[in-house]
């Protein structure tokens, strides 16, 4: 899971109209390792939402524009892999909370705050989003349930050998990104297994067969004199 989070390069979006506390925020978070985009307006973050791919949302309620509840509904109408959110309001009543948990927020924190406790609010949302998404990935008809190690074309269940499986659980974490055959034997076969690399190609020839029988196109493919990745658009 620490690999996972380290690997992700999307930005944390704060929308936050306090430019201090904003400041605040993002030295904070960059500090810890995050890439941070801020955001002063409700309306400006909503069409920055619709533009890109963000790792997090860390919102004030009361903002020009949109207010959070309502870029936070936007959020959950539309985001497919459960983007986490974090309110950051100076409103610190009980119903306030719970209203906005009710709502769809993952974590609240009332100002003022301490910087530190902001970061470590946002690692452990971050922490829960990554256990989530590895437990269970989907990508195209291929589906990976890493609780019950079941995979999945459709409705057709997916027979693989132990290495089968965890090759695939590897590609599908970061579809579209290419794994080298030495990353590859690392993180499927062990940093202390002495196999050959062409042990790769075999295990990958297996598990497209395996894909392939059930009716999955050719999702696993090889990037020349680079690796392997998954592509979603041709499962």
């Amino acid at each position: 899971m620490i690999d996972a989070m380290l690997d992700d390069e999307r930005p944390i979006l704060i929308i936050e109209d306090d430019a201090l506390i904003s400041r605040l925020m993002q030295m904070h978070l960059e500090a810890a390792g995050f890439a941070v985009v801020c955001c002063d307006n409700g309306d400006k973050a909503l069409g920055l939402l619709q533009e890109k791919s963000w790792r997090a949302v860390v919102s004030d309620r009361m903002l020009p524009g949109a207010g959070g509840m309502r870029i936070l509904r936007f959020i959950r109408r539309n985001s497919e892999d459960m983007l986490p959110v974090l309110m950051v309001t100076a409103l610190g009543q009980t119903s306030d909370r719970i209203q906005g948990l009710n709502e769809g927020a993952d974590d609240y924190l009332a100002k003022p705050f301490e910087p530190e406790e902001l970061v470590a609010r946002v690692q452990a949302l971050l922490r829960r989003s990554h256990s989530k998404a590895e437990s269970a990935l989907s990508h195209g008809t291929v589906s990976l349930d890493a609780d019950t190690y079941r995979v999945n074309v459709g409705e057709k269940h997916v027979t693989l050998r132990p290495l089968e499986y965890r090759l695939l659980l590897i590609l599908m974490k970061k579809p579209g990104k290419t794994r080298s055959r030495d990353y590859l034997l690392d993180h499927v076969w062990g940093r202390d297994a002495f196999v050959e690399p062409r042990t790769v190609d075999v295990t990958v020839k297996r598990l497209r067969k395996a894909l392939k029988g059930c009716g999955a196109g050719d999702c696993v493919e090889t990037i020349r004199s680079m690796g392997y990745r998954f592509n979603s658009d041709a499962s």
